[in-house]
């Protein structure tokens, strides 16, 4: 049970659904930051952004959003959940691009705090072809999901009961993004 009352059955709004729909002025602005972040025009797809969110919130361990996010990539990549999980388990023999590989390691130091992104770790990013903007929304996708995933915790909120649910709702994240 959440920590304050939602005003939401928690089980019908599960995660991170009740706190927006308990402060819908704040949701709005959250929602619009994830949709350019996760669904706007960019050279890394929605997939592999998405991965990166699924992987800052399991090293958060935020069983909602690690759970929902992992689906949301898992419907955007064509290797599927498969890929997920092996990012997840061990990011260093994961079937990802180098590049991708290198921007994870970024996010992962973002989860750890900011001030573990070194020249070292952009470098190598750089040198397998990231550019400025994708090292830039790796940062700022990996801080905001360490965000979200403390304010689903920090608020108590439940995962959702049924992990089908999560599947659901990745659809209509993919078809729709997030400020629909």
């Amino acid at each position: 049970m959440a920590h304050i009352d939602l005003g939401v059955d928690e089980r019908s709004y599960p995660g991170i659904s009740g706190p927006m729909r308990y402060r819908p002025e704040t949701a709005k602005p959250l929602n619009d930051l994830v949709n350019v972040l996760l669904r706007g025009e960019h050279p890394l797809t929605p997939g592999e952004r998405e991965l990166i969110a699924a992987y800052v919130s399991g090293l958060n361990e935020c069983e909602f959003c690690c759970s929902s996010h992992s689906a949301f990539a898992a419907v955007q990549l064509d290797e599927g959940m498969a890929l997920v999980d092996r990012v997840r388990a061990d990011l260093d023999s994961a079937p990802v691009s180098e590049k991708l590989r290198a921007l994870l390691r970024i996010a992962g130091a973002v989860q750890e705090s900011g001030r573990k992104v070194t020249a070292d770790l952009v470098a190598a990013a750089r040198a397998e072809g990231a550019t400025d903007l994708e090292i830039h929304d790796t940062v700022l996708i990996a801080a905001a999901f360490c965000m979200f995933n403390r304010y689903v915790d920090g608020l108590g909120t439940v995962p959702a009961a049924d992990p089908a649910a999560y599947l659901r709702t990745a659809e209509r994240i993919a078809e729709f993004g997030y400020s629909s």
